[in-house]
C-alpha cells in the first residue's frame, strides 16, 4: 500500500529515492519545475538528458511520458523526467495527465525507488486548473500499482497545498 504525503515547500529540497520534473518535452531545461531541478541538480542532469537527446530520445519525451535521470546534486538518487499536456478547454487532456503519474510509477519500480516526491504536474505554466490537476494526481497514484512505498507531493504555496489536502484527506 502506498502512503500519500503532502509538504509544502521546494521540491529541490527533498529527500527521496526519485524526484519527479515537470519537463517540457526537449529534455533540455526550462522555467518553474523544470528550470528550479536543473539548476540545483547541476550539469549532471543536463548532461544526461543530452544523452537521452541523442539517443531513443532524439526528437524528445512526448507528453504522459517519463524517463530518469541521475539526480545530481539534487539529495536523491534520481529525477524521473515526465511531460505534462497544456491544459486545453477544447480538447479533455485528462489522461494524458494520469499517464504522467503512471508512467512515472512504472519507472520508478524499474529504478527500485521507494520514495517518490511529485510536483504538481501541468498546474504551472501549463495552465491545468489546479483543483482538477490535485484530483487527477491523486486519483491515478490510488489507482496504480506500484512498488512505492511513499508518494510525497511536493506543493509550493498554500493553495496548491489546500487543493491536494481536498483529495488527500
Amino acid at each position: 500500500m502506498t502512503t500519500i504525503t503532502l509538504v509544502q515547500g521546494d521540491i529541490t529540497r527533498q529527500s527521496a529515492d526519485a524526484i519527479v520534473n515537470a519537463a517540457n518535452s526537449s529534455l533540455l531545461g526550462g522555467g518553474g519545475v523544470d528550470g528550479a531541478i536543473h539548476r540545483r541538480g547541476g550539469p549532471a542532469i543536463l548532461a544526461d538528458c543530452r544523452r537521452l537527446r541523442a539517443g531513443h530520445h532524439g526528437k524528445g519525451l512526448p507528453t504522459g511520458q517519463a524517463v530518469a535521470t541521475t539526480a545530481g546534486e539534487l539529495d536523491a538518487r534520481w529525477v524521473i523526467h515526465t511531460v505534462g499536456p497544456r491544459y486545453s478547454q477544447e480538447e479533455d487532456r485528462s489522461e494524458s495527465l494520469a499517464s504522467c503519474y503512471r508512467q512515472s510509477l512504472r519507472v520508478a519500480d524499474e529504478l527500485g525507488a521507494r520514495t517518490v516526491a511529485f510536483p504538481a504536474v501541468s498546474a504551472g505554466i501549463y495552465g491545468w486548473p489546479l483543483e482538477d490537476a490535485a484530483r487527477i494526481a491523486v486519483e491515478t497514484v490510488r489507482a496504480t500499482d506500484t512498488a512505492v512505498e511513499e508518494v510525497r507531493f511536493v506543493l509550493f504555496d498554500e493553495r496548491a497545498y489546500e487543493a491536494f489536502a481536498q483529495w488527500v484527506g
